[in-house]
């Protein structure tokens, strides 16, 4: 296996890891959010004890995060120099701005957050968790701005030749606003909040089915999926502006996602199939002239397809993109369809008496995790053979100096250090979902510590 190709099986196992906490991070952030929110205006101590609870998953996966996201600025410089020199000024200036407006923001207000309770007023507190929150946001922000500039370039010039070429800002603003960045980070934040929101759905649902907890599972679980059912249903719209942009700016992905290689002509709309890449066949269930309908609202209207741009121009793995973008497409309205059901059960009075769905929501959890993984790639995999959109070949960014043993080595230390985490990080959320939402000593029934603590001080 020559080093490109295990460069980048090396950076995807990574960021792929990586990209399993940050969208939690930013989920949970979200519900901390609502119930202290719910909390400092009505004053109920449930939703505070459920602030409290989500809070000490919120840091573990916070955590983990910070932890696997320092690895890949390693992998830059040691497996793809080339690349790193190309994009420095645009990357630099993106990650400089993370760490001023987010990370600054996050951690800021990360130590209220954690050891504030109790310290602070509830209403200091809850501006700690909106700050970490918002942290979290921006952070994303600024990570998808750095990776739209490569899907879609905008407010550079290029310097030097050859090896020597960079990229280097003219338009800071341009650079941030470039055609794609805007529908990817919609597109970007509701998948990480479904993925938060998501797993409070799922570990409410498993207290209700274990018959645990279940007043106050009601409670979160009913505001969880309200938030849940929003959220679903704009990433369908923001599902379909992003695919809007990839037609405009990126056809030659578009037509991979779809399998569609006719120069101009109607383009269909697999629900699932198979791409002979060699036939240039697709053989699955489709909508005839789909695709061109979703485009311009017309079945007939002419769809750019792979056989437009020259074989080296084409992304090399069809098939693994059609694959991709459609395992996600499905869990998207799989979702839909989940979050509506369960809200017409809750209109008719017998939501929590449907075990099967609560059981649906267990394991629905891992959904959006997969919706994310396989968007990504998708998008990923699309863009090939570039690294930088029509700039920059991805078989031209990799280290010269860095052989494929050295990469093997490092990738297989990785995969056991991650895997060691991943374990560690099950075992420790298993452990704080057996315990549950309430301290030692303190029921549904029972009154709080810290209620027992104000009325000790005041008698």
């Amino acid at each position: 296996m020559d080093v490109e190709i295990l460069a980048r099986i090396q950076f995807a196992f990574t960021i792929a890891f990586h990209y399993i906490y940050p969208p939690l991070s930013i989920g949970l952030g979200l519900m901390m959010v609502i119930f202290e929110s719910i909390y400092v205006g009505t004053g109920k101590k449930v939703y505070e004890t459920l602030a409290r609870f989500w809070t000490k998953i919120f840091a573990l996966t916070f955590g983990i995060g910070v932890a696997t996201g320092i690895v890949m600025e390693f992998e830059f410089g040691t497996n793809w120099a080339t690349y790193s020199k190309y994009v420095g000024d645009i990357f630099g200036s993106a990650l400089a701005a993370e760490g001023i407006f987010a990370f600054a923001l996050e951690s800021g207000f990360l130590g209220i957050l954690l050891f504030g309770w109790n310290r602070v007023s509830s209403k200091v507190h809850l501006i700690a968790t909106i700050g970490v929150f918002f942290g979290s946001m921006f952070s994303a922000v600024w990570i998808v701005v750095a990776n739209s500039w490569q899907q879609t370039p905008a407010g550079y010039h290029i310097v030097g030749e050859g090896l020597n070429a960079r990229a280097e800002i003219t338009d800071f603003w341009a650079m941030v606003f470039n055609p794609s960045s805007i529908d990817r980070i919609t597109h970007v934040w509701l998948g990480a909040l479904l993925a938060g929101t998501f797993l409070v759905l799922s570990v409410h649902a498993y207290y209700l089915v274990k018959g645990r907890h279940v007043e106050i599972s009601k409670k979160a679980f009913k505001i969880a999926l309200i938030v849940a059912t929003i959220l679903s249903l704009g990433q369908l719209e923001t599902g379909h502006q992003s695919a809007e942009g990839v037609a405009e700016n990126q056809p030659a992905k578009l037509a991979a996602m779809e399998g569609h290689y006719e120069k101009s002509a109607p383009a269909d709309m697999y629900i699932m199939g198979w791409v002979d890449q060699e036939k240039q066949e697709v053989t699955g269930i489709k909508v005839p002239g789909g695709l061109s309908f979703l485009l311009d609202y017309d079945f007939d209207t002419p769809v750019t397809g792979l056989n437009a741009f020259p074989k080296e121009d084409q992304p090399g793995q069809v098939n693994a993109v059609f694959q991709f973008y459609h395992i996600m497409v499905a869990i998207g309205m799989a979702l839909i369809g989940l979050t509506l059901l369960a809200c017409f059960y809750w209109w008719r009075g017998r939501l929590f008496e449907q075990k099967w769905l609560l059981v649906s929501f267990i394991f629905a959890v891992f959904l959006p995790q997969i919706a994310n993984q396989t968007g990504w790639f998708a998008a990923e995999m699309g863009r090939q053979p570039w690294v930088v959109y029509g700039l920059l070949r991805t078989s031209d960014a990799f280290s010269q100096a860095v052989s494929a043993n050295q990469i093997w080595f490092s990738l297989i230390m990785f995969f056991f250090i991650y895997a060691l985490l991943f374990v560690l990080f099950i075992y420790i959320l298993n452990k704080k979902i057996q315990h549950g939402p309430y301290d030692m000593g303190e029921t549904e029934n029972r009154p709080h510590t810290k209620d027992i603590e104000e009325a000790i001080i005041k008698g």
